[in-house]
């Protein structure tokens, strides 16, 4: 393929790529090859027509945008790949015809998974976020303990607004990441995983639950708390709310944690977010984060009680892993 204004480059597995041009034809070559597509066809609009496609990333996860000055009309269904975009300008509809979604600027909306859809985009300036599917689907399975399998995720969801918040704080510091200069590969691999954290945080999905063969049997209700905490760990949650989630009694839920897991659910809820913490910290830029502002996102209000559970988990002081 030969678009005009065309560049990219490789180096130790990251790759950066920028795609140009004024031709319909060539912006329709592009986004059909890369999206799986068919029927493509593109209409003039009020201006000539152009277009813009860049990649920064890597075989597991990339930050890419785009933008046509047309309206673009097609079917698609992206292969080994679950992607989530937002539009900045333009309009831009999705499984037309199905469970239709009119996309909203600023507000992200995952692809549809699992078929074939149709779109109509029409002057769009569009940010996207592509994950290989065995990497989000391995990293799914390693939250729950189940088995890797493939994650379907409910593009028409309402999202939560505490979830969503964090969702755009967590990729404006991966984005720093990733599009700085070059990034240091462990950096990068942790901003990788706390994008897709982020990312099954936010979007409803069905995929692996906590697995039961993780527990002794009979636990499911135990299953099923844990699957609630780490759903909902960036939110205000209680022991109450997470009994009730499990179908439990505040003293049923203790006595599942303490005789089967050796904790409690709020020592237990605690360490899962240290471990949010420590991804955060580890990707965001010391010029840009601060560890008062992560800790407090995570529910740490007191600096001091906060400071001494990450020194006693992580054997070092938040913000030695800030500089990092």
């Amino acid at each position: 393929m030969s678009q005009n204004d065309a560049a990219s480059r490789s180096d130790d597995a990251m790759q950066r790529a920028a795609y140009g041009g004024h031709e319909p034809d060539e912006a329709i070559d592009l986004y059909s090859g890369g999206y799986n597509g068919s029927g493509f066809y593109a209409e003039p609009t009020d201006g000539p027509f152009s277009f813009r496609y860049t990649v920064v990333g890597d075989d597991e996860m990339t930050l890419r945008s785009s933008s046509f000055t047309a309206s673009m009309r097609g079917t698609i269904e992206p292969e080994d790949e679950y992607v989530v975009s937002w539009i900045t300008a333009g309009r831009a509809v999705m499984d037309i015809g199905g469970d239709e979604v009119q996309m909203s600027t600023g507000r992200p909306a995952m692809f549809p998974t699992g078929k074939r859809y149709a779109f109509h985009f029409s002057d769009v300036r569009q940010n996207l976020i592509h994950f290989n599917a065995g990497y989000l689907e391995r990293l799914a399975a390693e939250r729950t303990g189940g088995e890797q399998q493939k994650l379907h995720f409910d593009h028409t969801a309402q999202l939560d607004p505490t979830a969503l918040k964090r969702w755009h704080d967590v990729v404006s510091s991966v984005a720093r990441t990733m599009l700085g200069n070059e990034p240091d590969p462990l950096l990068r691999a942790e901003a990788k995983r706390l994008a897709a954290s982020a990312l099954l945080d936010t979007f409803p999905h069905q995929g692996p639950r906590v697995a039961a063969v993780a527990l002794p049997p009979g636990n499911a209700r135990l299953a099923t708390a844990l699957e609630y905490i780490h759903h909902h760990a960036a939110e205000a949650i209680t022991t109450s709310l997470i009994a009730q989630a499990a179908g439990l009694s505040l003293r049923g839920l203790q006595h599942a944690f303490n005789n089967q897991l050796g904790t409690t659910p709020t020592d237990y809820l605690r360490g899962v977010r240290l471990d949010l913490v420590q991804a955060e910290l580890l990707a965001a830029s010391p010029t840009d984060a601060t560890v008062g502002a992560i800790a407090q996102r995570w529910g740490f209000a007191h600096s001091g009680r906060f400071s001494s559970a990450y020194v006693r988990r992580f054997a070092e002081y938040p913000a030695v892993t800030l500089r990092r």
